[in-house]
């Protein structure tokens, strides 16, 4: 089975380190996120790894070379403008069977081959790992009639979302959706796979999770890394 990890990015919510530094080249513990994940991979069956990279991309091809000292095969997908999420698919010729995607700076407990499996059981054509997650306004939020008639109030509330943990699983047909070589996020290809009838399911997930989407973020990830190496890594 195939993967490919989105690494193309410049990461700049994460700056000043993804000045010098891809973002899934970030450490975390003793080995770069995107090593994490290609571990994980290899954990979970997956046999060739195709990065898609820009942003410093020779710096990936010198640190993971062919993927033989992790057990892959890993080639490069270069994109020489930014096509966003979902549009460096298009770039990738030889998908011809069900394939995961991932994004490629996330530290998470997800056994992906369960993922798979769900994703095949449920006759997906896109599956996408999901999370809770809690945004607690810290204001009164306001209800209205549709007017400017307020007719309820609300101190500090919680909401409950589900997010998409930047982890999926497609058919070869998604790729149909995808024009070649131009811009594209993954919010807009869903739309247009919804639009055309097409199955996109989610896959609840209630383990750990964590983006390095900020400064704030990563540091906690570097802690959280350490109390549970051991079920990142199922070693």
């Amino acid at each position: 089975m195939k993967a490919v990890v989105l690494a193309g990015g410049k990461g700049t919510r994460l700056a000043p380190y993804t000045k010098i530094l891809p973002k899934p080249l970030m450490p975390i513990g003793d080995m770069p996120i995107l090593e994490i994940l290609l571990r994980q991979m290899k954990w979970a069956g997956i046999e060739e790894v195709i990065l898609t990279v820009g942003y410093l991309e020779e710096l990936f091809r010198a640190f993971f070379k062919d993927g033989a000292r992790y057990g892959l095969r890993i080639r490069y997908s270069f994109e020489d403008h930014p096509l966003g999420t979902a549009g460096p698919l298009s770039l990738i010729d030889d998908l011809h069977e069900t394939f995961l995607v991932c994004n490629g700076d996330i530290l998470t407990t997800l056994d992906m081959k369960q993922l798979v499996d769900y994703h095949r059981a449920n006759g997906a054509t896109a599956t996408i790992a999901m999370h809770s997650r809690q945004v607690k306004i810290d204001l009164g939020v306001l209800k209205l009639n549709g007017s400017c008639e307020i007719i309820g109030i609300q101190e500090k509330p919680t909401y409950d979302f589900q997010v998409s943990m930047g982890i999926y699983v497609f058919e070869p047909r998604v790729l149909d959706y995808i024009p070649y070589n131009q811009y594209l996020d993954f919010p807009d290809l869903v739309t247009e796979l919804l639009a055309h009838g097409e199955r996109v399911i989610g896959y609840p997930f209630k383990g750990y999770w964590q983006d390095l989407g900020s400064p704030a973020d990563y540091e906690q990830a570097v802690e959280d890394f350490e109390q549970i190496r051991h079920k990142i890594l199922r070693a």
